[in-house]
């Protein structure tokens, strides 16, 4: 009998979402299926390298809210969360926060195209206490 399913995260990198959101997509059609609910998080450095960038929660929030505008998750229900710091160990803590059944996230940065899994998501499937579902670029 498969695990019941009501809580999903779904970490997005906002600086390579031009490339790909496939994990996005996967986790959305997850939580509809199990009716479930989503909480897409974005993980802001803890310095920003871009000097216009004044109060990072609240840029980094505005475009994840963008983002869920851009891309609408029809009968899911959607929490927005930013954090700051090292990008795999603040998923792996948010996991852990929340109690999430599943962790839907992207398999390595689009630049590292020859590792069998990115390093963030090596972390993540090594630490989380629930399911990894990694989604291949």
């Amino acid at each position: 009998m498969p695990r019941e399913t009501k809580l999903i995260l779904c970490p997005v990198n906002l600086r390579h979402l031009k490339v790909d959101y496939n994990a996005y997509e996967e986790a959305v059609e997850m939580a509809r299926r199990r009716g479930a609910k989503l909480i897409v998080a974005t993980i802001a450095p803890e310095i920003e390298r871009n000097l216009n960038i004044y109060n990072s929660d609240q840029y980094w929030g505005e475009e994840l809210r963008k983002f869920i505008a851009a891309h609408p998750a029809e009968g899911v229900e959607i929490e927005t969360v930013v954090r700051k710091g090292a990008v795999h160990r603040q998923i792996v803590k948010l996991a852990d926060e929340r109690k999430v059944d599943v962790i839907i996230m992207e398999s390595a940065n689009p630049k590292v195209k020859d590792y069998l899994l990115g390093t963030t998501a090596s972390h993540v499937v090594t630490h989380a206490e629930c399911s990894v579902y990694v989604v291949r670029n």
